[in-house]
C-alpha cells in the first residue's frame, strides 16, 4: 500500500508556492486598481497554499503521473473567505473520493460555525434582522450580517425542522396524545396577526412524552384541525386511546372525525 506524504507544517506548503503563483501575484499588484490590488494578491496567494496542500495530500499535482499519488481531483466549489484585505473569492478543490478542506481554512470554519450557530439561536428567539447585524458585529465581524444573508444561514434550520415534521411515527405507540396551542404575532399578508402554534404531545406506555407534530394556523377552523390530525395518522400514529384538549366546536370534531372513529376516547379541559 502506497503510503500518503504527511504534511507538518503551514511552513511547507508555502515553501511549494511556484514561480508562476508568485508571478499571478506581481502581475495583480501591477494591472489592478489601488483599492483592488491588495484583495487580488491575497486571493492568489490563499488560492495557491490551498493547491499546494492539495498536491501534498494526494501526492501529485494537476495532471501528474507519480506513484506516491493517492486520489484524484474532481472538480472544485466556491467559497467566499472575507478577510481584512476584502472578500476573497476561492475554490476548494474536491476529490473523486473522500473529501479535503484546507487546513488554512479550519479555523476559519470553525469560527463560522459558531457565528453560525449564533445567528439562527438568535433568529429562533425573534430577534430582528438590525440587531442580528449588531450582535454580528459586536462579535468582531466589521461588515456585519444583511438580512439575506441570515436567511440562508437559516436554511438549515428548515432542513432540520423539516426533517423533525415530517418524521415518521409508526415504530413508536402513544396510548395518550394532548392537543393543545399558543399564540404568537406572525405576519400574515403584510399585516400582523395573532396565530394559533398547535402541538400535539405523545406520551408513550412508560410515560415518555415527544412532540409529534406542530403547525401553525387558525385553531378555531376545524377544517385546519383535521389535516393537521391526518398529518399525524398519516406518519404512523396508531393506537392512540385518549386524546386530551381543549373544548374548541372545530377541535373536537375533527378529532371525532380522525381518531374517535379508530377507538380513542376524548377528554375536554375547560
Amino acid at each position: 500500500m502506497v503510503k500518503r506524504p504527511r504534511i507538518t507544517t503551514e511552513r511547507n506548503i508555502a515553501m511549494a508556492l511556484d514561480q508562476s503563483a508568485l508571478l499571478e501575484v506581481l502581475d495583480a499588484l501591477r494591472t489592478a486598481d489601488a483599492g483592488e490590488r491588495i484583495t487580488q494578491a491575497a486571493e492568489t496567494i490563499y488560492q495557491a497554499l490551498i493547491d499546494a496542500e492539495l498536491t501534498a495530500f494526494i501526492g501529485a499535482s494537476p495532471h501528474e503521473r507519480t506513484e506516491t499519488r493517492s486520489n484524484q481531483r474532481n472538480g472544485s466549489r466556491p467559497r467566499t473567505l472575507s478577510t481584512v484585505a476584502g472578500d476573497l473569492e476561492l475554490r476548494i478543490p474536491k476529490l473523486r473520493t473522500g473529501s479535503f478542506f484546507p487546513a488554512l481554512l479550519e479555523r476559519r470554519r470553525r469560527v463560522d460555525q459558531c457565528l453560525f450557530a449564533v445567528v439562527m439561536e438568535a433568529y429562533l428567539h425573534g430577534t430582528s434582522t438590525r440587531k442580528v447585524d449588531d450582535l454580528v458585529k459586536a462579535l468582531g465581524t466589521d461588515t456585519g450580517i444583511s438580512k439575506s444573508e441570515v436567511s440562508r444561514i437559516c436554511k438549515d434550520l428548515d432542513t432540520e425542522v423539516a426533517a423533525f415534521r415530517d418524521r415518521p411515527l409508526g415504530d413508536q405507540r402513544f396510548p395518550y396524545v394532548f392537543l393543545d396551542a399558543t399564540y404568537c404575532k406572525a405576519r400574515v399578508n403584510h399585516r400582523v396577526v395573532s396565530q394559533a402554534v398547535v402541538i400535539a404531545t405523545g406520551v408513550a406506555a412508560d410515560g415518555r412524552r415527544e412532540v409529534l407534530g406542530f403547525e401553525v394556523g387558525d385553531s378555531e377552523d376545524g377544517a385546519f384541525w383535521t389535516a393537521f390530525l391526518r398529518s399525524l395518522k398519516s406518519r404512523g400514529l396508531a393506537g392512540v386511546q385518549l386524546v386530551i384538549s381543549d373544548a374548541h366546536a372545530g377541535l373536537r370534531s375533527a378529532i371525532d372525525a380522525v381518531l374517535i372513529g379508530a377507538g380513542a376516547m376524548i377528554r375536554t379541559c375547560g
